[in-house]
């Protein structure tokens, strides 16, 4: 470890065992380093370090705090991270498969806790894809708020905060599909309407089962093209 990698540890430590709770105000950069047994200029780049990850919160003229550590802040960087994969159709390929992975179990466990009004919700967006039928950017607008309603239903943050993350990237692989295949949207929206109507019933096996069969489509596609495209046009997609 470098010297900088020991500082974050230490404070990673702190808040850890309770000494610094989230919300709390760290001590002075001098008193810090003390605590640390650290130089001030070590601690100084393990906070940058630790604020950059939104462990942190520096706050000017105010001292720094420790952040709510809630799993949808900490996690925020992962779709950043996932779009400097953009070149990489490797990579493209691995988080649909991720995707495939976890979607659709999540779907399942929404159908067991989704409310009356989230459904509601989710049929909104369902309904927006419908009116959005030509419209290949609306359309993909409104796709990702319906599965970001769906997995929001489950209550659980950190598995949200990662589809959100990892589908992000995706997008842009759907808006593209849309353009370049004319029948893209029909089997895209049929898709949909078989998820929210598996989630009306509440069966979580139906619901994962339609959620599979819609993801896997999906990444059956992009596998398909980028095959028979080398030069998966990316510069089209940044363009749309």
């Amino acid at each position: 470890m470098s010297l900088t990698d020991k500082a974050i540890a230490k404070i990673r430590e702190l808040i850890r065992t309770g000494a610094l709770p989230p919300g709390s105000k760290l001590p002075p950069e001098p008193d810090l380093a003390a605590q640390l047994g650290l130089s001030r200029n070590l601690a100084r780049e393990a906070v940058k370090v630790l604020s950059v990850a939104r462990v942190l919160e520096v706050r000017r003229g105010d001292g720094t705090y420790v952040t709510s550590l809630q799993p949808s802040l900490l996690l925020e960087g992962l779709g950043g991270a996932v779009d400097l994969l953009q070149g990489d159709s490797a990579a493209l390929q691995d988080l649909m498969e991720v995707r495939r992975l976890l979607e659709p179990i999540a779907t399942g466990l929404a159908a067991t806790r989704i409310s009356d009004e989230q459904l509601a919700t989710v049929k909104t967006h369902l309904d927006a894809m419908r009116e959005a039928h030509d419209d290949v950017e609306q359309l993909n607008t409104h796709d990702a708020a319906f599965h970001r309603a769906v997995i929001a239903a489950t209550g659980n943050e950190s598995l949200l905060t990662l589809l959100e993350g990892i589908s992000g990237r995706t997008l842009r692989a759907r808006i593209w599909r849309g353009l370049v295949d004319d029948q893209a949207a029909g089997r895209t929206l049929a898709e949909h309407e078989a998820i929210f109507q598996a989630l009306s019933t509440g069966d979580a096996s139906l619901s994962q089962a339609a959620a599979l069969l819609h993801v896997s489509n999906t990444e059956q596609w992009l596998r398909e093209h980028l095959r028979s495209n080398e030069n998966f046009p990316y510069e089209a997609m940044e363009q749309d």
